[in-house]
């Protein structure tokens, strides 16, 4: 059976930093980046070109961060996708690997995440659930002090990025996966809920945190989008849109008191 040529456009790492650049993208700012390789259309050097790309246009004073969460890194009582045993919990809990920074790959955010993580020279945050990776002159500024209890909160790259003044580029990805607004939940009244993963020194540990959820995060980017400035344009064949994570914070602490309440409750760890 013949093999279907690959569906273009084809792109270069010169056609991401040009793109980028017609975009908007400044040499030497900061940017937080959520990303889906497969919506560019056919890369030519895949992921590594991506990145060369972005960094590119970046230029050496710039600082690129991505998303490198290991959300694999949890209770299995709480898996579902798929789930697995109940006969099995205790001894996964008791055998999961701890998180080290320099080895733990990412889970759930695409290839080009993992390919910063892995760049030469790369930083990444020590929270062993939602790190961030970054690359470039703030990189340390950004990934130190992520405190083990703060996912995504004050204590998190995502509160520096803001007072940072660093941008978001959706490079293909929805506002479901805008991280930005998860920190607009740390400030807003929200449930409490436990949360498992090995102890970094061996064994578990549950330690109590705000209750974080991406549900109606696109209703969410699709009134924010509507309301505040965002920058709209294409790379190869992804949509790319480009806005302040400090603007996306701001909307989101309005917006999701009105239109997604949450009751203050610290739900108990199923058994």
């Amino acid at each position: 059976m013949p093999t279907m040529p690959p569906t273009g456009p084809l792109v270069t790492r010169d056609t991401v930093a040009t793109q980028l650049r017609h975009l908007g993208v400044r040499p030497g700012e900061i940017l937080l980046v959520h990303s889906s390789l497969r919506s560019l259309g056919w890369v030519n050097g895949g992921p590594v070109a991506v990145v060369r790309g972005l960094l590119d246009a970046l230029g050496p004073t710039g600082t690129l961060v991505v998303p490198t969460q290991t959300g694999d890194l949890s209770d299995p009582a709480l898996w579902s996708n798929p789930p697995v045993p109940r006969a099995w919990w205790d001894t996964i809990r008791a055998t999961m690997p701890p998180y080290d920074p320099g080895v733990t790959p990412s889970r759930g955010v695409g290839v080009i995440p993992e390919t910063v993580r892995t760049w030469p020279g790369a930083l990444r945050s020590a929270h062993p659930q939602t790190s961030f990776a970054a690359i470039g002159p703030c990189a340390a500024r950004i990934t130190e002090g992520h405190a083990p209890d703060c996912r995504l909160g004050e204590n998190s790259p995502l509160a520096k990025l803001e007072r940072l003044g660093a941008r978001v580029l959706l490079l293909g990805a929805g506002y479901d996966s805008c991280t930005a607004f998860h920190l607009a939940e740390y400030r807003i009244p929200s449930p409490l809920t436990e949360v498992g993963r090995p102890a970094p020194g061996g064994g578990w540990e549950t330690v109590i945190e705000a209750s974080i959820t991406s549900d109606r995060f696109d209703e969410l980017g699709h009134d924010f989008e509507r309301d505040r400035p965002v920058v709209r344009g294409r790379v190869g064949a992804a949509e790319a849109r480009l806005f302040p994570v400090a603007d996306a914070v701001a909307y989101a602490e309005r917006w999701l008191p009105v239109h997604r309440p949450r009751e203050e409750e610290i739900p108990g760890r199923p058994g």
